[in-house]
């Protein structure tokens, strides 16, 4: 997605007639179909109109420009990025973030390489300008081919901060910065002319619209998938590169780590974001460093099959550093430097069950356990993502409990995950499936095209699709139903019973005995996935069976819970939330995927609900 694109000559016309703003708030509407912000559409006639004078000194001509620019595989925009060659008819591509911040709007940040700035519901830790670039510059580097073919443009990435002065006492350009802004340069007010000599050096031999184009050409790569890569996420380097909240989100529990470590001071960070918004992967990428700084590090899920398969991808050096969050009721005070508590929505209420002996039962809370063990706790949460009624993680509950065990409110901190990075980047999705669902109020209420989404009128129709997904691409797509069926034991010569049943469509669930293996393994591309194997995991392409155990009542205009359809005893048992938990098990289920959701509903009012948010071709 493209807000504005043309040649550097129709800018300059634009922003001459004072109309580029409305030019991109057209675009913006047929694409979101909503208007901007004010303050969105106010940034777009102040900072072009300023980065103009820039273009004037640089005299560029015959080049070529596109404003927000969206990120493969995120829902994060570039502000601007210019093209053209070189005098020595290099091709380059520069991008470009504006940002309208004043002296006054930015302080340092308490967390190292972050930097706080003042937007008008207060203050904000936000990564340096030069990080954040970074970002953007190695996300188009990752994922656009052109920039990986022999003979590649030159990539440039740089921040103008055109409000902001460097004659003033500053944290910008604070010596703590300086390898950071040696990459990636910043510009202030005053360096419109300096500005301008840096876009001449390299564009001034214009031919921007040929460049463009091989850009627009480009192919993208796939994109990276966490349990292909978290062995040497853990055991050798960091592999993703974060962006925007990432970063200022890492920046934090990294400066906490060694601070904890120093001074033994007990912390904890509370980090939210939704499906596809990258917890686990900070979380992996945070306990690598952690490792290789030799830090006392503990990795803690409440999902048997995610933490299985971590286990089993990271090998037999580093598997005990994976764990449940009922293990840790034995450990000293603060025997470990960081716990991280990924999937915490699944935290409970205590860590015993009904197996556990009496003489072992202390009744003791499992959050206090959790934060007794570690100096500093990192909890990744997403509370639209409890799907027990035993699951009670909030973050509530969280800073509640870190204040009676002793941590100051000070040493509380909380982040909160915007980017989306799934569902083909797209955010407007995500907000759409929580809007359909009645989970929450959201600002985009109409579907994103963006996002593959079909309906199918046959499960065989649909698992057939699935198939040929796996045949493109081996263990991309999977299957996965709403808890409608019994779930079998598997028969004693191994083999799984095909409990999941619709007419003639009829599949096993996955392997009772092996469900871990399910998200990962070829066998598992022939079973249905519970949500309690597919949660926390992704795939390119993911078939929902939409069962009857919720459904859309049109007579009262609301979702309604059917606890006689279900097979989740556990769920529907003297649940009064029930409905709730189904829906978001819906959530998860619909939000498992890069590029394509397909969906089967077993209840045709509940597929007429769906299809009346949808455009007429899905």
């Amino acid at each position: 997605m493209i807000l504005y694109k043309d040649t550097i000559e129709s800018f300059y016309e634009d922003v001459r007639r004072n109309c580029i703003a409305d030019r991109a708030a057209e675009s913006f509407y047929a694409y979101y179909k909503k208007n901007p912000s004010p303050s969105e559409y106010r940034s777009w006639g102040t900072s072009l109109a300023i980065l103009s004078n820039s273009f004037y000194y640089a005299d560029l001509k015959d080049n070529y420009i596109i404003v927000e620019y969206e990120l493969p595989f995120a829902s994060k925009r570039i502000d601007v990025i210019l093209f053209g060659k070189d005098k020595n008819d290099k091709e380059n591509v520069i991008i470009l973030e504006l940002k309208q911040w004043s002296n006054d709007s930015v302080k340092d940040s308490i967390f190292e390489n972050n930097i706080r700035v003042k937007y008008e519901h207060g203050w904000e830790d936000r990564p340096h300008p030069s990080l954040q670039v970074e970002g953007y510059y190695f996300n188009l580097k990752d994922f656009l081919t052109v920039f990986q073919e022999e003979n590649a443009p030159e990539l440039s990435a740089l921040a103008y901060l055109h409000n902001y002065s460097r004659e003033k006492d500053n944290i910008i350009f604070s010596s703590k910065f300086s390898s950071f802004i040696n990459k990636f340069p910043i510009f202030t007010k005053e360096d419109a002319v300096k500005l301008g000599n840096y876009l001449k050096e390299r564009l001034s031999a214009g031919k921007g619209q040929f460049v463009y184009e091989r850009f627009a050409r480009s192919s993208i790569s796939p994109s990276k998938k966490l349990i292909e890569h978290t062995h040497e996420m853990i055991n050798q380097r960091q592999i993703f590169n974060l962006i925007d909240e990432q970063i200022t989100s890492y920046n934090a529990i990294m400066h906490k780590a060694k601070e904890a470590v120093k001074v033994g001071k007990k912390s904890v960070i509370v980090v939210k974001g939704g499906p596809g918004t990258g917890k686990s992967v900070i979380a992996l990428e945070v306990m690598g460093e952690l490792l290789r700084q030799g830090k006392k590090v503990i990795h803690a899920t409440g999902s048997s099959a995610f933490t299985n398969i971590l286990r089993g991808v990271v090998g037999p050096r580093a598997r005990n550093l994976f764990r449940f969050f009922n293990s840790f009721s034995d450990l000293e005070e603060n025997s470990i430097d960081v716990l991280i508590c990924d999937e915490a929505h699944r935290i409970r209420k205590t860590s015993e069950s009904r197996f556990t002996p009496s003489y072992l039962r202390s009744g003791k809370l499992q959050i206090d356990e959790l934060l007794n063990v570690a100096k500093l706790c990192v909890f990744f949460i997403d509370e639209f993502q409890i799907v027990r009624p035993k699951e009670i993680g909030s973050v509530g509950l969280i800073k509640d409990a870190a204040i009676k065990n002793g941590v100051s409110p000070d040493e509380i901190y909380e982040f909160e995950l915007r980017t989306q990075f799934r569902c083909s980047g797209s955010d407007a999705y995500l907000q759409w499936v929580d809007n359909i669902l009645k989970i929450r109020e959201t600002t985009f209420k109409d579907f994103d095209t963006k996002m593959e989404f079909r309906i199918f009128d046959s499960p065989n129709k649909m698992m057939n699709e699935i198939r040929k997904r796996n045949i493109e691409k081996r263990n991309s797509a999977r299957i996965v139903a709403g808890f409608c069926w019994p779930w079998s034991k598997p028969n004693s010569d191994g083999s799984l019973i095909n409990d999941v049943k619709i007419g003639d469509f009829e599949m096993p669930w996955e392997n009772k005995d092996r469900f871990w293996e399910w998200a990962i393994s070829e066998e598992g591309m022939d079973q249905v996935g519970t949500v309690y194997t597919a949660q926390g995991f992704e795939f390119d392409y993911i078939g929902v069976i939409f069962g009857d155990d919720l459904v859309y009542d049109f007579s009262i205009g609301d979702w309604k819970a059917v606890p006689e359809n279900s097979c989740d005893i556990e769920v529907k048992r003297n649940n009064p939330n029930l409905i709730n938990h189904l829906k978001n098990v819906y959530r998860v289920l619909l939000t498992r995927a890069h590029k394509g959701v397909y969906v089967y509903f077993m209840d045709k009012d509940t597929e007429k609900y769906f299809r009346s948010y949808l455009p007429e071709i899905v």
